[in-house]
């Protein structure tokens, strides 16, 4: 693969900085240019507080933060996008209108007809809606979305279960961790010592954007699978890694055994040729009582945090059954998986 300059948009938040640190490392996409709004004209490491692991890779410390606009990212072909959805709403159809291929983690295009949502492993098909949307549009380049940090983990491990027993309802219900919210997104007197039985606009966002991952082409359109979903989501005081608690029922007869097999054995394109942001197992499952863990599995998988852990799957009455799962909300449910995407957009020669 040829070297791929990439740019960033919100380069100094939570998710911005996982974007820093796993490209960083990246065997061919190489960082170009940092953009921000109040942060441009500023060294990046003057207008961030770091807080993930380790330190600021050395090669954009005293990068200086152009304004995000399509003519500061003139090295770039890829731009990750981690801004909030009002901003992303304006700002993203620029940068594609322009010849850049947008990632974006922001909620406002995710349901439009012809954006993908992807996560590679589950949907790799839907990004053909490219071609149609930059067709529609006369856009020069494209713009791809990635769900809700929630959504990613769920829909994962749904996929696998749906294709073999073919559900029909799921109830789930969430913990979620403070990161994310972004670093101030929930005050420490809110959440020390407390559960917040309410995250706006998540329940609502997960079960939108889990029928259309799981939905099939049509033509010009994803239609959207019929699954009955509710979900709770709750905000706990963990740093990094949504819990899920999900019951599920299915239209096939569904087994223990069954569910972990075809949980154990799922696997995608990027795992068929070996994409570098690929763990090589998307799912692990852990036999032990009381795992998965945010503190002891949020780290999972060959490509840390790319993999999401679920853990006691026990049988319900009749066809269904019931499991706990984990991701890291910033590695595979964020940074992790638009960087699987992007690396899925070049390898099937968008960038050419």
């Amino acid at each position: 693969m040829k070297e791929v300059g990439v740019g960033i948009i919100g380069a100094t938040g939570a998710v911005g900085q996982r974007y820093i640190s796993m490209l960083s490392r990246h065997p061919y996409f190489r960082i170009r240019k940092l953009m921000g709004g109040k942060s441009a004209g500023k060294r990046y490491s003057d207008s961030t507080s770091w807080i993930i692991e380790g330190d600021i890779p050395e090669e954009v410390a005293d990068e200086r933060i152009a304004e995000a606009k399509p003519e500061s990212a003139k090295e770039c072909e890829l731009i990750f996008s981690a801004v909030p959805s009002e901003v992303a709403k304006e700002i993203e159809p620029k940068f594609a209108s322009s010849g850049f291929f947008v990632v974006s983690e922001a909620s406002a295009h995710r349901m439009h007809d012809d954006v993908p949502l992807m996560i590679p492993e589950v949907n790799s098909e839907h990004l053909a809606l490219l071609k149609i949307q930059r067709e529609k549009r006369r856009w020069k380049g494209g713009l791809v979305t990635t769900p809700n940090c929630t959504t990613t983990g769920l829909a994962m491990v749904l996929k696998p279960l749906h294709d073999v027993f073919q559900i029909s309802k799921v109830v789930a219900t969430t913990m979620q961790a403070v990161s994310g919210a972004g670093y101030q997104g929930v005050p420490s007197m809110a959440i020390i010592e407390n559960v917040i039985p309410f995250i706006k606009g998540e329940e609502e966002k997960v079960v939108r954007e889990t029928k259309k991952i799981l939905g099939k082409m049509n033509y010009d359109s994803i239609l959207q699978e019929d699954i009955k979903i509710s979900v709770s989501c709750n905000r706990v005081s963990t740093l990094d890694g949504h819990l899920e608690t999900v019951y599920l029922e299915t239209k096939d007869s569904i087994s223990v055994e069954g569910a972990k097999n075809a949980l154990r054995s799922f696997s995608g394109l990027p795992q068929r040729d070996k994409f570098p942001t690929a763990p090589k197992r998307p799912i692990i499952v852990r036999e032990e009582a009381d795992r998965p863990q945010p503190r002891l599995d949020r780290l999972s998988g060959t490509v840390p945090g790319m993999s999401v852990v679920v853990g006691r799957v026990r049988k319900e009455e009749g066809n269904a059954l019931q499991l706990t799962l984990l991701a890291h909300n910033t590695i595979r449910g964020a940074a992790g998986n638009a960087i699987l995407t992007a690396e899925l957009i070049a390898e099937t020669g968008y960038l050419e």
